[in-house]
């Protein structure tokens, strides 16, 4: 059966997941972009640019690379998929990745205004759920034909899942920045009692990499 894991979650050590004040100028928020320097360097996101020829190897991008790892669909928060709020005034938004979005595959939007699927190119579509985290998953795990799914974020989408006791694996990414303020991802959830434990501690210059299992 599908899993429902969250992949390459990059949280400061202050544990949050991303800074105030999100907009087009700041997607992670102010001060959020140095949460992921840790995978920018790597060679699977240096290929997601078509640079064949640079970025790292090593743990960091081993564990860039499992976060695209048999993969059938994503579901992320309308916050991942771009800044605009309210009613959608028209389809001219279609994410922050340009043409050919980094997925290849279904994207489940949680969102509470309603849009036609958009198609993208490399086999990308984005689908837009009115309905709540249940049918987004439900939606996902149909879509994925028994392959993982994985929860692509933002904080809140995270929370929500991880707090009605949906999420199997947390790979976090624990970059070495301080953000004083912004939406932290775990204030208030006891892992424990969801089942959770660490299954792997990898730390590197650039990251801790905790991987947190359920069962």
């Amino acid at each position: 059966m599908s899993r429902l894991k969250v992949q390459c979650f990059s949280i400061s050590l202050d544990g949050y997941g991303a800074g105030p004040n999100q907009s087009l100028e700041n997607p992670m928020g102010e001060r959020g972009g140095g949460l992921h320097q840790w995978f920018r360097g790597t060679r699977t996101f240096q290929r997601m640019l078509g640079n064949e020829s640079k970025g790292s190897d090593g743990p960091d991008d081993d564990f860039a690379a499992r976060g695209f790892d048999n993969i059938g669909a994503w579901i992320l928060g309308r916050n991942m998929f771009g800044p605009v709020r309210g009613p959608w005034p028209d389809d001219s938004w279609k994410g922050w990745w340009g043409d050919e979005p980094p997925y290849h595959c279904d994207v489940f939007v949680l969102t509470h205004h309603a849009r036609a699927p958009l198609a993208m190119k490399g086999g990308t579509t984005f689908h837009f759920v009115t309905d709540g985290i249940d049918a987004a998953l439900a939606r996902a795990r149909a879509a994925a034909d028994g392959k993982d799914i994985r929860l692509g974020g933002g904080v809140s989408t995270v929370r929500q899942y991880l707090q009605a006791g949906l999420v199997d694996e947390m790979h976090l990414a624990i970059s070495p920045v301080l953000l004083g303020e912004g939406e932290a991802l775990l204030a208030g959830i006891d892992l424990p009692a969801l089942g959770f434990s660490c299954t792997e501690h990898v730390p590197t210059a650039a990251a801790t990499h905790v991987v947190l299992s359920r069962g």
